[in-house]
């Protein structure tokens, strides 16, 4: 997983079922409040982001040739 934070800019590449996250290039941490909301909120836009990336390529997908 590549997630940029922009808020803490910087890039999440793991996170552990207990919550505590890797930040690219440091050890694993347990986020402050302030940075979980950060990376709340940057998945949801990349959710957003992808969402919509999957609906446009669906909406002019080619049928496949028979």
């Amino acid at each position: 997983m590549r997630l940029y934070v922009e808020p803490m800019d910087a890039v999440l590449v793991d996170v552990s079922p207990d919550g505590r996250v890797r930040l690219e290039d440091e050890d694993w941490s347990a986020p402050t409040l302030q940075e979980q909301r950060a990376i709340i909120y940057a998945a949801r836009q990349e959710i957003a982001g992808l969402t919509e990336l999957v609906d446009i390529l669906e909406r002019h997908a080619t049928p496949p040739r028979a």
